[in-house]
Formats: structure tokens, C-alpha cells, sequence
């Protein structure tokens, strides 16, 4: 039940301003037999002015000085629970979890991308174009998990993209080991997807090697993932040829990618319902996260919120000064006097 106030503002229960004239109802009750002793006691206006040095001198219906009325009707607005409700806010539904698994071991450092004209390592280039594709899965909830030797939840499922990229771009290589353990990641992000809605789970592996730690196979991890109804799509990342200085100075090509695992991260994606890209480049990895977008359309249209704040915590706190602030008026001029 609500009361509608002027600029916005609501009363959650404003059935209990009926309690404001309560005071002056108890004063129109027949007095009590003074001869009888009180079963309890309890203190009087006249005992509290007194203790101030004012005399009590009840007139007509003996009114209460204003400050007891002020102090009783700011407890009762706070009984009724102002709260104030801010403009509306739009917030995206409920649409896809789409998990990123990113491999964050030493082969990453190989700087074997260019990025603007530069020459970068392979993290460099993954966090540019990760973090560009999240910016754009408004409607969906993204996590983030980062592996190397041991596989670690960064970011947990959230609608708060902003969060998410400061994260990503926050990770350091060497944060979760040298090695690679690809099993361990799928199986930790299966456990983070499986109570999800089945039907809007996704998963996103980059990495540029082979499994090389961990206590399960990428195998076993794409198991579980399927089992889950879990689509993976794989991506290999790192170029195929890169020129690298001998020790005498001299210039050579080597296939920096001679480690990557191309038939396991294919094997995962099939037994998932997923695909495998391949990425040699800072531009095929871009083009790559434009599939999947097209893929896996974001989810959900916008929904409006309108936050409530509570304030009945400012008539609550100002009755309880201005109690305070009378009683403190009725000890002082007893210990200081004059």
C-alpha cells in the first residue's frame, strides 16, 4: 500500500499517520484514582520540567510542549516509511551467460601480433579485441575466467561490462602460472554455467598452446561441458610464422604456434556443438569475435527500474536528537551549575 506524494516521494505504510492524534485521545481518558499505588512507573512531563528548574502549570487540557509533539510526529513519519523514487532506469533482461576462458600462461608474452602499426604481445592484442567485444554484449551476463597452471573465476557472470574489461585488462601474465591446464578451465567454467538457464550457456576458449597442467584432460572438460548442454567455441591464437634474431645477430623464421593443440581444440568444439577458428593475427582474432556475435546474438530487450531509497532513517534520527538534546538540557545545569 502506498500514498502518493509530491515529487516522487511515497509513503510505504501511511496508514500509521492514524497514530499522530494518539497523544491527545490518551489525555481526554478519565484520570486514574491517585489513591492506588502505580503498578509501574513511568516518567511525567512535570517530573522532566521540574528536573529543569520550570514549573508545570497544566492549563486546559494540559498541553505538551512542542517539541514532544514535533518528536512524536517524526517517529510516526518514520513508522510510515518515506521513501523516495528516483528517475527510471533502464536495465537489461535476463539474456545469454556467455563465459570467456582466457589463457593467461607465459606463451602469451610472444609478441608475435600487430596492433596499430605495432608490434605486441599476444595478451596485448587478446585484451584490445576481448574487451571490444564485450562492450557490445549489452542484454547478456559475461564472466570471466583466467588460466595458466591453475584456472580462477575473475569475474563472476554480470551485466556490469565496465567491470568486466577493467578486469581483463587488469590481468598479468604469470597471475595463474607458466603452464596451461585447458581441462581444469572448462571444468571450473562448467561449474560456474551449470545452474545457469540450459538453453543460454555459452563459452568462449582462447588460447595458443597445449594442455600442459592441470588434473583433467581438455577432453574431459569438453565432456563435461556437453553433458551440460554447454556450446564451446574454441579460438587458436598466435601467428604462423614470426622472424626471430639468432645469437650472431642473425634473422630467421620460426612458427611461434608449433605448441598449439589444433586437434584438441577441435575436438572440443564438436563434442559441444561449437566451432574452432584460428587466429594468426590481431585483425583474424577482431573478425573472429564479429562471428560469434553474429553467432550468438546478444539476448533480451531493455527493462525499466525505478530504484526506491529509504528515508525513514532522517525523522527517526532527528526524533532521537531531539530527545537526546532534551535530555541532555534537564542533567547539564545539574552538574555545571551556575
Amino acid at each position: 500500500m502506498q500514498a502518493l506524494l509530491p515529487e516522487s516521494f511515497t509513503l510505504h505504510w501511511p496508514w500509521f499517520l492514524l497514530l499522530l492524534p494518539l497523544p491527545a485521545l490518551v489525555r481526554l481518558l478519565p484520570a486514574v484514582g491517585s489513591a492506588r499505588e502505580a503498578a509501574l512507573f513511568f516518567p511525567k512531563l512535570g517530573d522532566l520540567l521540574a528536573a529543569r528548574g520550570q514549573h508545570h502549570q497544566p492549563s486546559g487540557g494540559d498541553s505538551a510542549p512542542w517539541w514532544l509533539w514535533l518528536a512524536w510526529i517524526l517517529l510516526v513519519l518514520a513508522c510510515s516509511r518515506p521513501q523516495w523514487h528516483g528517475e527510471p532506469v533502464g536495465i537489461p533482461s535476463s539474456g545469454r551467460d556467455l563465459l570467456l576462458v582466457v589463457d593467461i600462461s607465459g606463451s602469451m608474452e610472444t609478441p608475435d601480433m600487430q596492433l596499430n602499426g605495432e608490434q605486441v604481445q599476444r595478451i596485448d592484442a587478446m585484451k584490445a579485441v576481448v574487451s571490444e567485444f564485450v562492450r557490445k554484449r549489452s542484454g547478456d551476463r559475461v564472466g570471466l575466467v583466467l588460466f595458466g597452471s591453475q584456472a580462477y573465476l575473475q569475474t563472476p557472470l554480470t551485466f556490469d561490462r565496465a567491470t568486466l574489461v577493467q578486469q581483463l585488462n587488469e590481468a598479468q601474465l604469470g597471475f595463474a602460472g607458466e603452464k596451461t591446464a585447458i581441462g581444469d578451465a572448462l571444468a571450473l567454467s562448467v561449474k560456474r554455467l551449470q545452474d545457469r538457464e540450459q538453453k543460454s550457456r555459452v563459452m568462449i576458449l582462447l588460447t595458443d598452446g597445449a594442455n600442459t597442467a592441470g588434473s583433467l584432460s581438455p577432453l574431459q572438460g569438453a565432456d563435461l561441458a556437453a553433458a551440460m548442454g554447454i556450446k564451446v567455441y574454441a579460438i587458436g591464437m598466435g601467428a604462423d610464422v614470426m622472424e626471430q634474431r639468432t645469437f650472431f645477430g642473425m634473422k630467421r623464421l620460426v612458427n611461434p604456434s608449433a605448441e598449439l593443440d589444433e586437434k584438441t581444440l577441435n575436438a572440443i568444439a564438436d563434442k559441444t556443438g561449437g566451432r574452432y577458428f584460428r587466429a594468426r593475427s590481431t585483425g583474424e582474432l577482431a573478425a573472429i569475435y564479429t562471428i560469434l556475435d553474429q553467432l550468438e546474438p546478444a539476448l533480451g530487450d531493455e527493462q525499466v527500474l525505478r530504484p526506491v531509497s529509504e528515508w525513514f532513517h532522517w525523522p527517526l534520527g532527528a526524533a532521537l536528537l531531539l530527545s537526546l538534546l532534551v535530555a541532555l538540557s534537564a542533567v547539564l545545569p545539574r552538574r555545571f551549575p551556575a
